[in-house]
């Protein structure tokens, strides 16, 4: 059987989101069953893969050591509820920096396609902005909308999406799972 994989935007789809960005391990908090949602995915054989634009290293507001370490906290709070993320990508241009990497270019997502050597029609791709679907639309993949983080706001300035929306990770993974 060949490999099913998962893609998921971070902030705002497995934590809270803050305009503020999220600088340290200490500011990064999952969202309600979020974990319990990647934990499912892998336990079902799901590879989850992040996919999150991390602007806050271009403009000074933390380092690489400290996403790093946000990183290990996410990773170490999915495991501890026994799940894995398999791979995370970021990208930490800001956003005039014309880098094919920053959603809502597919850059991230084509890079994924590419490293492990899969097609993106078949794999989901949460997010909870515009910039999360339509990276995922131009990657190829199937964006799923959540309504945390940005969803509710991303949802009533684009009323007319045609594609999965759900209220939570967990709610997205039912549906990913059925």
């Amino acid at each position: 059987m060949s490999e099913k994989y998962i893609l998921l935007d971070r902030d705002g789809v497995i934590n809270h989101d803050s305009d503020d960005f999220i600088k340290s391990p200490d500011e990064w908090h999952a969202t309600d069953n979020s974990l319990q949602a990647i934990a499912r995915l892998h336990q079902a054989g799901y590879k989850v893969i992040i996919i999150t634009n991390q602007s806050g290293v271009g403009r000074g507001l933390y380092s690489d050591a400290d996403l790093t370490a946000i990183h290990l906290k996410m990773q170490q709070q999915v495991e501890a509820t026994g799940g894995k993320i398999e791979q995370i990508y970021y990208c930490p241009h800001l956003p005039d920096a014309q880098c094919s990497c920053r959603k809502p270019k597919a850059g991230m997502l084509l890079q994924f396609s590419k490293d492990y050597a899969v097609s993106l029609d078949k794999i989901y791709f949460v997010g909870d902005s515009l910039r999360d679907l339509q990276a995922g639309i131009a990657a190829g993949a199937k964006p799923i909308l959540v309504k945390t983080g940005n969803g509710e706001k991303t949802l009533a300035t684009n009323p007319d999406l045609d594609l999965p929306i759900f209220e939570t990770l967990y709610d997205a993974s039912d549906f990913i799972l059925s």
